[in-house]
């Protein structure tokens, strides 16, 4: 039929909500109308990646940040969703979260789809030669986060569901102008693990850029994701 489509009646979970409210959590906004959500985000592809995830029909803009971002240029989508945002609500978001962000209602069977999608957001990986020892090369994964409790949930769920532990560190927190950040750190056979998890839901949904720098370091050691999957089924 032609005309609107008609607006959201209900929520309902799938991997690919599970990926958009990783995103969400991360790079999300939700304002203090009760009603309108944006996203932004340096990537064209994560954005187009979100709106085929929530169905979004919406115009891609432009947001310009601040001093402090050095004035660099991002993509946006704003949109009202009223259900949405309740169910956003409900599972333990809110308007101004970043510092404030604790653990989330996401079911266990989307965990990984919602840990991708914050990854996508928040996380990085990096990998090196290590000068201390010959032939030593080194990858981490990390999660990063201005709330200590959200990372400490984040730990609490994949130690329940892995069985891994990584590492916590912070930094900053002192003066108007340092912002405290937490990083949640996983190196070599734990990061592995999670990556695999990550990576082999039902959901192909991701950032293409950073799944292409995580095989390309793999390969270097002679590992991949593939190895991981079979620790993950022992």
């Amino acid at each position: 039929m032609r005309g609107p489509k008609p607006r959201r009646k209900e929520v309902i979970w799938s991997p690919e909500l599970a990926y958009a409210i990783g995103l969400i959590a991360s790079d999300g906004c939700l304002s203090n109308d009760g009603r309108h959500l944006s996203f932004v985000s340096k990537d064209i592809e994560q954005i187009q990646n979100f709106k085929k995830c929530l169905g979004l029909e919406v115009k891609i803009g432009i947001h310009r940040a601040g001093v402090r971002m050095k004035n660099r240029t991002y993509h946006r989508v704003q949109w009202g969703d009223v259900f949405l945002y309740n169910f956003l609500l409900s599972i333990g978001l809110m308007p101004a979260k970043s510092k404030v962000i604790e653990a989330l209602a996401i079911p266990d069977e989307y965990f990984f789809d919602f840990l991708r999608g914050s990854f996508d957001g928040d996380g990085s990986f990096y990998s090196y030669f290590d000068p201390r020892w010959k032939a030593s090369f080194m990858y981490y994964l990390n999660f990063t986060s201005a709330s200590p409790p959200h990372v400490d949930w984040l730990r609490e769920m994949l130690h329940r569901l892995l069985r891994v532990r990584g590492h916590i560190s912070k930094t900053g927190g002192v003066g108007k102008e340092r912002d405290l950040i937490c990083n949640l750190r996983f190196a070599k056979k734990e990061s592995l693990l999670v990556m695999n998890a990550m990576y082999s839901t039902s959901c192909p949904v991701h950032l293409s850029r950073k799944r292409l720098k995580i095989v390309r370091a793999l390969r270097i050691v002679g590992e991949s994701l593939s190895e991981a999957r079979r620790e993950l089924t022992k």
